[in-house]
C-alpha cells in the first residue's frame, strides 16, 4: 500500500506540473515574423497583420501603429500559416482600404520579415526570408539590407570580409561569417568609402540596415536576428484580440493545478498513515 501511495503521489505531483507548465513550451509549430519600414520618404504608416486561415472577430492578430522610416520590430511568435500583411496612412481608419498588403507564408521554425520598401512614388512590400542558422565558436553571421535612397547601389565590407557588392536599394544580401567583437562597417557609395561602428556578439545572427541618415549621409541599424544562446529575440509588438494571439496562463488555472497537487498529495499521505481502508 504504501509503495502505490508513492507512486500515486509521484503521478500527483507530475500532473501538476504539467498543468502549470507555460503554454509556450513544446510549441514546434510556430514561426516568426516581424515588419520593417524601409522606405525614406513615406510617411509612417499603421501595420495590420491578419491570418488569412482564421480572421477571427476581424481584429487584427498584430497591430503596429505609427511605424515610421528605420522602424524595425522585434519577432513576433505567429502558428505556422498564411497572413496578410496591410499598411494604411497613420491614424486612418482600420475599415478603410489599406494603401499596400501582401501575403506571407510563415512556415514551423521558419522566420520571415514583411518591409515597406523603395521610395514613396513606387512603394511596395516585400517578404525577406531570415536565416537564424549559429555562426562557430567566436564568429557572428551578418547581411546587409541596402535601405538608404542615397544609395542606388551600395558595397559592404566588415573586418575585412566582403558582405556585399554592388547591392541595390530595397534589397538584402546573403549572410557571411565574420569575425566577432567591435569593429567598423565599410560602406562604400560611387567610389566614397563611409565608416560605421559595428559590435558583433560571438554565436549571434544580425541584419545590418543601412539608412539614410536626416542631416544626410549614411547610419546602420545593427538589428540581432538571434542571439548567442540560441534564444531569438521576440515580443514587443502590440497584439490585438485575434483569436489566435498568444495566451498567458490564467492565474485561476494555475492556482487550481497547484491546489490539485497538494490536496492530492495530503490525501494519499493521510490514507497511507491509517491503514488499509476497512469496507
Amino acid at each position: 500500500m504504501a509503495r502505490w501511495t508513492r507512486v500515486l503521489a509521484v503521478t500527483a505531483v507530475t500532473a501538476g506540473t504539467v498543468l502549470v507548465a507555460p503554454p509556450g513550451a513544446g510549441a514546434a509549430e510556430n514561426g516568426l515574423l516581424r515588419l520593417a519600414h524601409l522606405s525614406p520618404d513615406t510617411p509612417a504608416v499603421d501595420v495590420y497583420v491578419d491570418s488569412v486561415s482564421d480572421p477571427g472577430d476581424g481584429t487584427a492578430l498584430l497591430t503596429v501603429p505609427g511605424v515610421g522610416y528605420g522602424t524595425i520590430s522585434d519577432y513576433q511568435d505567429v502558428p505556422e500559416g498564411v497572413y496578410t500583411v496591410s499598411m494604411r496612412q497613420a491614424g486612418a481608419d482600420p475599415a478603410t482600404p489599406p494603401v499596400l498588403s501582401t501575403t506571407v507564408q510563415v512556415g514551423a521554425d521558419s522566420a520571415r520579415t514583411v518591409a515597406g520598401v523603395g521610395r514613396f512614388a513606387d512603394l511596395g512590400l516585400a517578404v525577406i526570408e531570415d536565416d537564424l542558422t549559429r555562426p562557430p565558436a567566436g564568429q557572428a553571421r551578418v547581411r546587409v539590407v541596402a535601405a538608404a535612397a542615397t544609395a542606388p547601389t551600395l558595397d559592404a565590407a566588415a573586418s575585412g570580409t566582403e558582405l556585399a557588392t554592388g547591392l541595390a536599394f530595397a534589397e538584402a544580401g546573403d549572410h557571411t561569417t565574420v569575425p566577432a567583437g567591435a569593429g567598423g562597417l565599410r560602406v562604400t557609395v560611387g567610389g566614397e568609402p563611409t565608416e560605421l561602428p559595428l559590435d558583433l556578439a560571438p554565436g549571434s545572427v544580425y541584419s545590418l540596415f543601412v539608412l539614410d541618415r536626416p542631416e544626410g549621409g549614411l547610419t546602420v541599424r545593427t538589428v540581432l536576428d538571434a542571439a548567442g544562446s540560441g534564444v531569438v529575440p521576440t515580443g514587443g509588438v502590440e497584439t490585438g484580440a485575434g483569436g489566435t494571439a498568444p495566451a498567458e496562463p490564467a492565474p485561476g488555472a494555475i492556482g487550481g493545478a497547484v491546489g490539485l497537487t497538494v490536496l492530492t498529495g495530503l490525501l494519499l499521505a493521510r490514507r497511507s498513515l491509517r491503514g488499509p481502508a476497512r469496507r
